[in-house]
């Protein structure tokens, strides 16, 4: 007997390996990082680097050195999403249709992640007076444009600082799973 996270942990291998097999040889250096949810699919590989020595080579590294990697990752990102913009969508199409979930695009190029294409959600959620006033006071302090915007700020901010933590979480959470799928059967 399968338990839900057990099916839905294979669900989402059978995904990623989908994913892992339809994207063209030669897009990425390596093969790209597929996430799994209920609503999304995201796929965001690593370019390689841009060739040539940058013009202040050889020089501090600064302001100057910042915005020209700056630069580049957004050329090197715009170039690879002009050039495969029908394939990902042809891939994007199948894997909609087969798996129900809508599929995102992203690159990683010096030392830069640039996401094309996002699904953003609503999450409804209950909140009490304190926590209603930490959102309004990032809306008021001009943090985030509104509550909604604020939530997702505090979401972000503990997935950064908290990583760790949520990859213990997220394994004790598996294991409980096992547990529960070894036990007596009623």
């Amino acid at each position: 007997m399968r338990t839900g996270q057990e099916g839905a942990d294979n669900a989402a291998a059978g995904i990623r390996g989908w994913c892992l097999g339809k994207v063209p040889d030669g897009w990425f250096t390596g093969p790209p990082k597929v996430t799994v949810d209920r609503e999304e699919i995201t796929v965001v590989g690593q370019l390689p680097p841009v060739t040539g020595e940058p013009a202040g080579a050889g020089q501090k590294a600064g302001t100057a050195g910042e915005a020209e990697r700056d630069a580049a990752a957004a050329g090197r990102s715009r170039k690879f999403r002009e050039e495969t913009r029908e394939a990902r969508i042809g891939i994007a199409r199948e894997a909609e249709r087969k798996f129900g979930r809508k599929v995102s695009w992203g690159v990683v190029t010096e030392g830069r992640k640039v996401m094309f294409t996002t699904l953003s959600v609503p999450v409804m959620t209950r909140l009490r007076q304190p926590e209603r006033r930490v959102l309004d006071t990032l809306v008021e302090s001009g943090v985030a444009r509104s509550r909604s915007d604020a939530l997702a700020w505090c979401v972000r901010l503990v997935g950064e600082h908290e990583d760790s933590w949520l990859s213990a979480l997220r394994d004790a959470l598996r294991q409980v799973e096992q547990v529960r799928a070894e036990g007596p059967r009623s």
